[in-house]
């Protein structure tokens, strides 16, 4: 079943249609239990932590008042349910130390030509080619989509909730600044940091800096 809009499935829901609430669960689903694990990676509790997130939205359905879009308000539960048990279980929600940095470059360093340069210090020692010399089957192939999955999970949780929500669900920096009680320059840090690493993973992949 493909969602209608937010207005036709919000009333939906609130009739309490079985159906339009299955392929509520089975579009979103999938991508929420990524965003969850983030916070709190044991993939059995990301498990509970999802399903009391779709308890709290029958719950609250009619109490949605259209300020934001459905979706947005379907992760804005997520990471609430998701913070209070990563709390709960010990575990340190990743938002407060790491959004201002860590010292750590997202470029390696040597790529850049260093401050004793006659000419051009601090520009790049060998410039990045340009990713559209690369045949686009390669780009888009499966093997290469997954070295671009596990390089997200490899990602510190702060840059990985960022990179999945900017780059694979599609929410605007605004949003996710919101949704994760960021500034909207801290969440781009992070944004940048781990789109770094996952360049980096990609340029090992295709055979050099890129």
């Amino acid at each position: 079943m493909e969602l209608p809009d937010d207005t036709s499935l919000v009333a939906a829901l609130r009739a309490r249609d079985e159906a339009a609430f299955m392929a509520l669960v089975d579009t979103y689903g999938p991508p929420l239990r990524r965003f969850i694990v983030g916070f709190v990676r044991s993939p059995a509790t990301a498990d509970d932590v999802l399903q009391d997130t779709w308890i709290a939205v029958l719950r609250g359905i009619d109490r949605f008042e259209g300020r934001s879009s459905l979706k947005t308000w379907l992760y804005r539960i997520a990471a609430n349910t998701a913070k209070t048990r990563a709390v709960r279980d010990g575990r340190t929600v990743p938002f407060s130390a790491l959004a201002t940095g860590d010292g750590e470059p997202s470029v390696d360093p040597d790529r850049f030509l260093g401050a004793d340069h006659p000419s051009w210090p601090g520009h790049w020692a060998a410039e990045p080619a340009d990713w559209d010399d690369q045949p686009e089957a390669q780009l888009l192939s499966a093997e290469t989509r997954t070295v671009i999955e596990d390089a997200i999970s490899t990602l510190p949780d702060s840059q990985r909730i960022v990179i999945t929500l900017r780059d694979l669900d599609g929410f605007p920096s605004e949003e996710v600044a919101e949704l994760l009680g960021l500034s909207d320059g801290n969440q781009r840090v992070l944004l940048h940091r781990g789109r770094s690493r996952v360049r980096a993973a990609l340029e090992d992949y295709l055979g050099g800096p890129s």
